[in-house]
């Protein structure tokens, strides 16, 4: 089983230095979107998901298009909830992720105030990959081993979100324990592409990391976090 995580293009998160909520691409999104829809639209999916915040769904659309795919868009992508901050000024978001920053490491895991907690969002996205994995004919064996048990391993399945709920997903898939920091751990540029692959073992398949947060696709000048 191959799984292929891309991460959104760069978001508007600001306009006329106020907050935008659910924000759109830039332009230099759309151009990483492009950029990454052209290098894997050779490749041949059983499947293609994504999130259903807009910045992720401008950047599965090219993708889409080249592949001849209608949207799917899978809930259990979305990225941690933010606090509402849409139409206040930029530096309340920035001040609040300063001082999140600033806090020893266990207070990490209630996030920022208003939003949705680091701890619960963990939940969310381990739950989730679980309900993924289980619709996909993949159940993990029980035991203290992140082992699994599929049933088509031969299945490739790209999704298009975020880094939180990526490198939430891969840390589960991997059986590496998360975070409060998760998106450090695992870091990805916008549009950059992460392969996990399954290998066969006695009892069951485990997940590797055959690539992480790849933008090669991507000038340096066009890389962005």
């Amino acid at each position: 089983m191959e799984l292929v995580f891309i991460r959104h293009g760069q978001p508007e998160w600001m306009r006329d230095d106020l907050n935008v909520e659910n924000p759109p691409l830039t332009e230099l999104g759309h151009h990483q979107a492009r950029r990454m829809a052209e290098v894997l639209a050779a490749e041949e999916f059983d499947e293609v998901l994504v999130s259903p915040l807009l910045r992720a769904r401008q950047t599965a659309a090219p993708l889409y298009e080249a592949l001849g795919r209608d949207e799917v868009i899978d809930e259990w992508l979305q990225e941690i909830g933010d606090p509402n901050w849409h139409g206040t000024p930029y530096s309340l978001a920035q001040e609040a992720y300063k001082e999140l920053l600033a806090r020893p490491s266990l207070e990490r895991w209630t996030g920022l105030e208003g939003g949705e907690s680091v701890r619960d969002f963990a939940d969310r996205i381990t739950a989730g990959a679980n309900g993924f994995m289980a619709r996909h004919g993949g159940i993990r064996v029980d035991g203290e081993l992140p082992v699994w048990k599929l049933d088509n391993p031969d299945q490739r399945i790209a999704m298009v979100a975020h880094a939180g709920t990526n490198s939430m997903a891969l840390g589960h898939l991997l059986g590496v324990d998360p975070v409060p920091w998760q998106w450090e751990r695992f870091q990805l540029h916008h549009t950059s592409i992460t392969r996990l692959e399954t290998f066969e073992l006695g009892d069951g398949h485990a997940f590797g990391m055959s690539a992480l947060g790849n933008a090669e696709h991507l000038a340096l000048d066009d890389r962005t976090r």
